[in-house]
């Protein structure tokens, strides 16, 4: 039976001014800032590690799993801080504004490791891939936390959310595509000179893009609550008991366990399973590609269906499409136009764009789950819900990178010398692993409760 409909006191009319294009632009650079260094971290660290530093993957996973746990504790309290945050830039842009230039630098940092004894290097890894975290939680809960804060149109964070999916396909693609190229480029045979050349010009994208959301955007929703009426635990137990808030928080965390293993194990699929490593640079970038297609199809399609009927039914044609990669992944390569093209690109490409529709649908969940939560509570706690959201996004990547190493030492990996026992090890978890967590993501977003009766609150704006 479908999950229960609020009561019809749920309806309420819904009023705010609409956005400008810069503003809406300038959020979408808001994503592209956070994720192009979250994104070649999650997809060059674990080769970075093992290859160019050459850490143990078992150690290296375990690096990846701890330090993301402990934004479980982290997160919540730079929620907290937002919720209790006044000044005259807002609640939100001062944490844009101050940790732009110390995330940059951390970044570089994390690609730096010193040629030490390998117990120093391991324990330099932790503490700047932790401090990475630390540093992307201050700015990257307050960002979650501005879409409601910026409009309680719906339709105007469904375009929010596209904005914030385009910045974040051209972070992945800058990401993905580019590294390896420059890293060749600017490291002059050497990698480790390569990937610290690359990481000072994405620091310097990032610092741009950050400065353009701080600029240009602004919030127009206010709390009635004062910062001194906030108490912990009882806010925290109000959290927990918003079920929309719980879903948004499965969904996602689902979602990017998912992504970080495929992300990091795309690599060594496409390398040793393959055996045809130029499909890196273009299995990757497909990623983001259909992560920026699905920037424009998502906010039609799920205004239409509604996020539940949406994104399951994005789900079930995902796991076709993966099936048929699966199937076509050892086939003939087709010829088409004088060039060799492996069949399963075509299938995959399209099981990118299909998966990217959910993230659109992510976004707008988080910005729903607080007018949900005023619903039921009368205060909206913008900074704490986002927290958990921005957890359950590092902790996923977290864990969906551990969960890459752990499959890598589970095979018996070792570089230039992969046997066929690990390489049918890794291609069978590639598809197992990734196929049931679609799977439990269609469970989990069954349960959303605001596509029926919902149509917003009472906002003041």
């Amino acid at each position: 039976m479908p999950p229960p409909r609020l009561p019809p006191a749920a309806k309420r009319s819904v009023s705010s001014p609409r956005l400008s294009l810069a503003e809406r632009a300038s959020y979408g650079f808001g994503d592209f800032g956070y994720s192009l260094a979250y994104n070649m971290a999650g997809a060059f660290l674990l080769y970075y590690y093992t290859n160019v530093v050459g850490l143990p993957a078992a150690a290296v996973g375990t690096i990846f799993l701890v330090a993301r746990l402990l934004d479980a504790v982290i997160d919540p309290l730079v929620g907290i801080a937002v919720d209790k945050t006044r000044t005259r830039w807002g609640r939100t842009r001062p944490y844009f504004l101050f940790t732009a230039m110390p995330y940059v630098a951390v970044f570089i940092a994390t690609f730096s490791v010193p040629h030490w004894s390998q117990s120093a290097q391991l324990v330099y890894a932790f503490l700047t891939f932790k401090a990475l975290g630390i540093i992307m939680s201050l700015g990257s809960i307050p960002y979650t936390a501005l879409m409601p804060m910026m409009t309680a149109n719906p339709a105007d964070r469904l375009r929010l959310g596209g904005w914030r999916s385009i910045g974040t396909s051209v972070g992945v693609i800058i990401g993905t595509a580019a590294t390896m190229p420059l890293v060749g480029a600017l490291g002059g045979g050497n990698e480790a000179r390569g990937f610290f050349a690359t990481t000072l010009v994405f620091g310097a994208l990032s610092l741009f893009a950050l400065t353009m959301l701080f600029r240009n955007c602004r919030e127009r929703i206010e709390d009635d609550a004062a910062p001194s009426a906030f108490r912990v635990l009882p806010a925290v137990g109000q959290m927990l008991r918003n079920r929309a808030w719980a879903v948004c928080f499965a969904f996602c965390l689902l979602y990017f366990i998912r992504f970080g293993a495929m992300l990091g194990l795309t690599i060594f699929y496409a390398k040793d399973v393959l055996q045809k490593p130029w499909l890196i640079p273009i299995m990757l970038p497909m990623v983001s590609g259909g992560l920026l297609i699905a920037a424009f199809i998502a906010p039609p399609i799920l205004s239409r269906t509604g996020i539940r009927k949406g994104c399951i039914g994005a789900i079930v044609l995902a796991l076709a499409l993966f099936g048929a990669m699966a199937a076509l992944d050892h086939g003939p390569d087709w010829r088409i136009g004088g060039l060799s093209v492996p069949p399963l690109l075509l299938p995959y490409f399209a099981f990118s764009i299909v998966t990217s529709v959910t993230i659109t649908g992510i976004f707008s969940m988080a910005a729903a789950s607080v007018d949900y939560h005023q619903w039921l509570h009368g205060v909206r706690y913008e900074g704490l819900l986002s927290s958990g959201i921005s957890t359950s996004t590092k902790v996923g990547m977290a864990v969906g990178s551990a969960l890459g190493a752990f499959v890598l030492s589970w095979a018996g990996y070792v570089p230039d010398a992969v046997t066929d026992a690990a390489r049918s090890d890794i291609r069978s978890a590639y598809f197992l692993v990734a196929g049931g967590l679609l799977a439990l993501q269609a469970v989990a977003v069954w349960f959303w409760p605001m596509d029926d009766d919902w149509r917003g609150s009472t906002i003041r704006t």
